[in-house]
């Protein structure tokens, strides 16, 4: 489904990131790992099937990285043809009790980053005249919001609001723009959760599970490859039916 191509996953190093790399490794891209923690991207990397991956240590939320990232892109020859923006982190807190560094912080990598990635890969695309899939991995939250996350509400749903102004403004440049929303995902943070909270979860989730890392790549690999070549401005929830 991705044969040949050139994909770029930020969070790639773990969890959703990762599971995404792997999905699209095996249907034939090559992959450039970008994470915050180098070791994790590399690791990532060195155990994908198929050859050509790299790993790439970035702050997305740091133009400057993102630039450093620009030209590693530049002097590999080829424009990238699919983006996974996945990097975020989770800050909470409740509102009256939550600091600005805690808003800030969650604001600069969970959406702030999406900007940046979007706006270096999609000039990149134009300028070589080549398509290109961005998929910007949102959450359920983003929709219905959550207790103690409004910093994180706000940008998933930022990230939705996103998707849809740039699609509209990329259509006519052979460029798509899609979101994924993952609900409740079996994770090591989820793992760790109390047994009392972990139940209370699945409980809301109509499948009545949590959902695994390799169903939202699916989703993923999905909107990235030309089978959604008629797919842009959309979100997909996989959620379990939760938020329906």
């Amino acid at each position: 489904m991705l044969s040949s191509k050139l994909a770029i996953v930020t969070g790639g190093g773990s969890g959703i990131g990762q599971a995404i790399c792997k999905k699209f490794a095996a249907s034939g891209a090559r992959l450039i790992v970008a994470d915050l923690k180098k070791s994790a991207a590399e690791a990532t990397a060195g155990n994908l099937p198929g050859n050509g991956h790299s790993a790439f240590e970035i702050d997305v939320s740091d133009p400057e990285h993102v630039a450093r990232l620009q030209e590693f892109i530049k002097s590999s020859g080829e424009s990238p043809s699919v983006l996974v923006n996945c990097a975020g982190i989770t800050k909470d807190a409740t509102l009256l009790k939550m600091s600005q560094n805690q808003w800030q912080d969650v604001m600069n990598v969970n959406l702030n980053s999406v900007f940046l990635m979007s706006q270096m890969i999609a000039r990149e695309s134009v300028a070589a005249g080549s398509p290109l899939s961005i998929v910007n991995v949102s959450s359920i939250v983003g929709k219905i919001g959550n207790f103690g996350q409004t910093n994180y509400a706000a940008t998933k749903s930022g990230v939705i609001g996103f998707t849809k102004s740039a699609a509209r403004e990329l259509a006519t440049k052979n460029i798509r723009v899609n979101a994924v929303l993952p609900g409740f995902i079996r994770t090591p943070m989820t793992e760790a959760m109390p047994p009392k909270v972990l139940d209370a979860m699945v409980s809301m989730v109509p499948q009545r599970r949590l959902g695994e890392t390799e169903e939202i790549a699916n989703a993923v690999l999905f909107l990235a490859s030309d089978m959604s070549s008629y797919v842009t401005g959309t979100t997909l929830e996989v959620t379990g039916g939760l938020g329906m």
